[in-house]
């Protein structure tokens, strides 16, 4: 966990909260974050579809071979949960999920902001983390509860429209993109609005 904290980037001081460290027992998680999670921008960051941020830790072997001047410990980009077995390519979009006596359902990935490249102090890792597909993925909290590291995260029920998180992610970045896809993505419930009217005005341009 973490709260805001200012650093000096470019010349300028800039508020973040992206610093996470790893915290020992249980920690309260609400309707919009993480006790002890304080948020520095509320206009990007938290919100009811954005309240947990979950990243697979199968990817941080991958960014110490591709960047191996620098170090990833656990939390290194600001994730709330540092999971295991859940990769973007099997989670969908609405899959339901329980850790410790918390509900959580999958709403979208996480598109990376400028302040990602703060944290490493490396403005091209925006660009290289958003190229990866790695993204993880944010998580709205269904029922509140307590969790702790090491609690298992169990599938309680699997999206029946069955788009990956991966598929999401290849519909934002890909300018070909599948026009089946971008119609179901269109209209996931779990998908925040914001993403849905994206992928809508993407099929308004395919068909001109």
């Amino acid at each position: 966990m973490g709260g805001p904290r200012e650093v000096a980037s470019r010349g300028k001081v800039v508020r973040t909260s992206i610093f996470k460290a790893p915290v020992a027992g249980r920690v309260r998680v609400a309707a919009l974050n993480v006790a002890g999670d304080a948020r520095s921008d509320l206009a990007v960051h938290g919100g009811i579809d954005k309240a947990v941020y979950a990243y697979p830790s199968e990817h941080y072997e991958f960014w110490r071979r591709e960047v191996p001047d620098l170090e990833f410990p656990w939390g290194a980009f600001g994730e709330n949960l540092t999971t295991e077995g859940l990769l973007e390519g099997s989670v969908h979009i609405g899959d339901r999920f329980r850790a410790g006596s918390a509900e959580f359902v999958v709403t979208q990935p996480r598109i990376p902001c400028f302040k990602l490249g703060i944290r490493f102090n490396r403005p091209e890792m925006v660009r290289r983390f958003l190229r990866s597909g790695r993204s993880g993925f944010y998580l709205a909290v269904l029922r509140e509860g307590d969790i702790a590291a090491g609690d298992a995260i169990d599938l309680v029920a699997a999206d029946d429209n069955q788009v990956s998180v991966a598929e999401v992610n290849g519909l934002y970045t890909d300018d070909a993109a599948d026009r089946d896809l971008l119609r179901r993505a269109s209209v996931l419930p779990a998908l925040p609005e914001s993403w849905r009217e994206h992928f809508r005005d993407r099929l308004e341009e395919l068909k001109a």
